[in-house]
């Protein structure tokens, strides 16, 4: 028995190509992945990948801005999503902001 709870919520910080790649392999499973939140500190690449995504596949996924050399602003948008997971694809010098 599976006792393991997957409320299928993740948020994905970065919209770069590595980013868009994986938000569309997420969107593509929408029984493991039910809500996705892209993030990025460029919106307008966020609303690129959400509108793709729609068109596609039909999903709508979350966007939202965020600096990820920002902490306290980090920990906010983690607080009011509250994802299950969260996917760093922002740059590599971010990693310990993210973390």
């Amino acid at each position: 028995m599976n006792t393991t709870k997957n409320h299928g919520r993740i948020l994905i910080i970065g919209a770069g190509g590595v980013a868009t790649v994986a938000t569309h392999k997420c969107a593509q499973v929408p029984e493991v992945f039910r809500e996705i939140m892209i993030a990025s500190r460029t919106l307008s690449k966020c609303h690129a990948i959400r509108d793709d995504i729609k068109g596609r596949y039909g999903r709508d996924i979350q966007t939202a801005r965020v600096d990820a050399d920002n902490v306290p602003e980090l920990a906010a948008l983690i607080g009011s999503f509250r994802p299950d997971a969260v996917l760093n694809l922002a740059l590599p010098y971010q990693d310990l902001h993210i973390m």
